[in-house]
């Protein structure tokens, strides 16, 4: 008998809000594509994408659907290499902590 949770088996959706100084905008977009890049790559990957403040410009946020749980992702997905630079090169730009949010993917009649 499976231990997964059907919300689990579903995959899950990962949340994250940054804030940088404005100034470094174009700093943190440069750093941050590559790692993008990687990350839309992935088979597990569903969804990726970025979004900006329209009233501060220092202020990121984006949605990753993946079709494996948090436990997967916090393992195998986020301790890959690509993610070293950019995390080296983005978290001094950085004003405020990292708002990182994990929610379960609902059923299908509440997807897409």
């Amino acid at each position: 008998m499976s231990t997964t949770s059907p919300s689990t088996a579903r995959g899950m959706s990962l949340h994250v809000s940054i804030y940088i100084d404005p100034s470094n905008r174009a700093a943190f977009l440069e750093a941050f594509k590559p790692c993008f890049e990687a990350v839309r790559a992935e088979k597990e990957c569903l969804f990726f994408e970025i979004y900006s403040d329209p009233e501060d410009a220092g202020h990121f946020s984006w949605v990753e659907n993946w079709s494996k749980d948090k436990e997967w992702f916090m393992t195998a997905q986020i301790t890959k290499d690509y993610y070293k630079p950019y995390l080296a090169a983005t978290e001094p730009m950085f004003i405020k902590p990292r708002e990182v949010k994990f929610h379960d993917r609902m059923e299908e009649s509440w997807t897409l």
